[in-house]
C-alpha cells in the first residue's frame, strides 16, 4: 500500500485524495451532488468512521487497521472537510446541517454496497452520527459517539464554564468573514492549538497526522465550510433537534458513548444519563486522556469498539 505522500487520485481543479491508513484504498464518490473522499479497507460487516474538528479521516490511523481485521471499514471526510467537496453555504446553513451531512454518508454507504451499517463518530462526526440515527433508523444498526453530549443539551445548559472551554462554538458562528480571516492568518497554529487545548496527551499526535490536518486547513474553503458547520449547529440543527423532541423521537439502535476521563465532557456532564434522555439503549464509559480518544487512547478505544460492534452483539450486515 502506498503512503500518504505516494498515493494520488487525480481530480482536475482539486487536491488529490490521500490517506494515511495503512492497508486502506483511497476513494472519491459523488453523492447528492457532492464528492466525498475517504478510504476503505478490511472485510466483514460494514463500519463507518466519521472524524471530528479540525481533522480528517486520518484521525483513525491508530485504530482503523485493527478494526479492518474484523470489519469492512469506511473512513470518510465529511462535506467541507479533508478532500471532500466544500459547497458554498446558504443563508439557513442547511448546506452544512447535520441532516445534510448524514444524508451524504447514508448515500455513500449505499453506493459502496452497504444498505445497513454500524457507525462511529467523533466530535463533529458524532453529531452527524446522532442525526443519522434519528433520520435513518432503518439503516444504522449500532452507533458509537465519542466525547460529546447532545448539541441541544449543551446549548440549553450553557454557562460560563462551558463558554470558557468551548469558546470556539461561539467564535466560529460569528458572521463571515471574521473567524475565517483570523484562522487563515495562521492555519497551522490554529490546528496545533486546538489539538493542544482539547487533548491531554501531546505525544499522541503524529507529525504525519498533523501535517494532513494542516494541509487541509490551509485551504480557505475548508475554513469557511467548517465555520458553516458550526453555524448550522447553532441554528438549523437545533430546529431539527426540537422537532425530534416534540415528536418523541429518540435513537433506537444500541448506542455506545465514550469520553476522555481528563476531558471537559466527562467533567461537566453526567454523560450516560444525559444520553439516556436521547436514546433508548445506552452503554459506555470513560477512557484515558482528553478529547481525541482514537489518538490519545487507541488501545482502550479500540477494545471498547471491538466489544460493542462484535457480530455477537447484534446484526451488523
Amino acid at each position: 500500500m502506498k503512503t500518504i505522500y505516494e498515493e494520488q487520485i487525480s481530480q482536475p481543479g482539486r487536491e488529490c485524495s490521500v490517506t494515511i491508513l495503512n492497508g486502506f484504498t483511497p476513494f472519491t464518490r459523488k453523492v447528492r451532488g457532492v464528492t466525498i473522499a475517504g478510504a476503505i479497507g478490511g472485510s466483514g460487516s460494514p463500519l463507518l468512521l466519521l472524524h471530528g474538528y479540525p481533522q480528517t479521516h486520518a484521525m483513525w490511523h491508530a485504530i482503523a487497521p485493527e478494526l479492518a481485521a474484523s470489519f469492512t471499514v469506511v473512513a470518510a471526510d465529511l462535506r467541507g472537510y479533508g478532500d471532500s467537496d466544500k459547497p458554498a453555504d446558504d443563508p439557513t446553513h442547511a448546506t452544512y446541517s447535520k441532516r445534510a451531512m448524514a444524508a451524504d454518508m447514508v448515500e455513500l454507504m449505499e453506493q459502496l454496497g452497504f444498505r445497513h451499517f454500524a457507525v462511529v463518530g467523533h466530535d463533529r462526526g458524532a453529531r452527524v452520527t446522532h442525526r443519522m440515527c434519528l433520520d435513518y433508523p432503518d439503516r444504522v444498526t449500532r452507533a458509537a459517539v465519542l466525547d460529546i453530549a447532545p448539541t441541544r443539551y449543551m446549548y440549553q445548559t450553557a454557562d460560563r464554564e462551558f463558554a470558557t472551554a468551548y469558546y470556539h462554538w461561539f467564535f466560529l458562528i460569528q458572521p463571515a468573514p471574521l473567524p475565517e480571516r483570523l484562522i487563515e492568518a495562521d492555519p497551522e497554529f490554529w490546528v496545533r492549538s486546538k489539538l493542544a487545548h482539547w487533548g491531554r496527551t501531546p505525544i499522541a499526535f503524529t507529525e504525519q497526522a498533523i501535517a494532513e490536518y494542516t494541509r487541509c486547513f490551509r485551504n480557505p474553503a475548508t475554513i469557511a465550510a467548517s465555520c458553516a458547520d458550526y453555524r448550522a449547529a447553532a441554528t438549523i440543527d437545533l430546529v431539527h433537534d426540537e422537532e425530534d423532541v416534540r415528536a418523541g423521537r429518540n435513537i433506537r439502535c444500541p448506542l455506545l458513548v465514550l469520553w476522555g476521563e481528563k476531558g471537559f465532557i466527562g467533567r461537566k456532564y453526567d454523560v450516560l444519563n444525559v444520553w439516556r434522555e436521547y436514546a433508548t439503549e445506552v452503554h459506555g464509559h470513560s477512557v484515558p486522556g482528553g478529547h481525541f480518544l482514537p489518538e490519545e487512547a487507541p488501545a482502550e478505544t479500540l477494545a471498547a469498539l471491538q466489544r460493542f460492534f462484535a457480530p455477537s452483539s447484534g446484526r451488523l450486515t
